[in-house]
């Protein structure tokens, strides 16, 4: 566990690094719209990602050649989800100085329907993880998505004001 402590401290670090590289650089050509720099950080993200889970796993190689199919899988579904959730953070930073009732109203259930989607999900893979992991390793793996949601949730809430 301490081996993933430390991965999680340096995806982390790695994700904070990205975003302000990618943000700091002096582009010799025109610059880059901000949705490729940001596409470049989640591309970045996702691979380091997959080789913190594939570091912490403990898989067979076996395991792994049935494993990583149902995860990128997985992880596009994931993506859907959290282009859904940029959109929102995007509109709240956007207004939230000026936020109407109404708008706030719709924002509260826009955010309550992505959470409620994104347990639907992690419950629809279950039995597909299940299929290629035994039941411990599909807990793990469940785990360590966990931890990385947490930190990128912190990160990212650093950053958001409060209404």
């Amino acid at each position: 566990m301490k081996s993933l402590t430390r991965w999680l401290l340096l995806f982390s670090a790695l994700t904070l690094t990205a975003a302000v590289s990618i943000a700091a650089q002096a582009p010799a050509a025109p610059p880059a719209a901000p949705a490729d720099n940001m596409n470049l950080v989640r591309e970045k993200l996702r691979a380091d990602k997959k080789l913190l889970v594939a570091q912490n796993m403990q898989m067979t190689e076996a395991e792994a050649t049935a494993f990583w199919p149902v995860y990128d899988a997985f992880q596009a579904d994931l993506a859907k989800l959290s282009d859904h959730a940029v959109t929102l953070v995007t509109y709240y930073g956007n207004n939230y100085r000026s936020m109407s009732d109404t708008a706030a109203t719709r924002m509260l259930d826009q955010f309550i329907a992505i959470e409620r989607d994104r347990a639907a999900l992690l419950q629809s893979y279950r039995p597909k993880f299940g299929a290629v992991l035994p039941p411990l390793k599909v807990a793990r793996y469940y785990q360590i998505e966990n931890k990385i949601r947490a930190i990128l949730n912190y990160e990212l809430a650093k950053g958001i004001p409060l209404m």
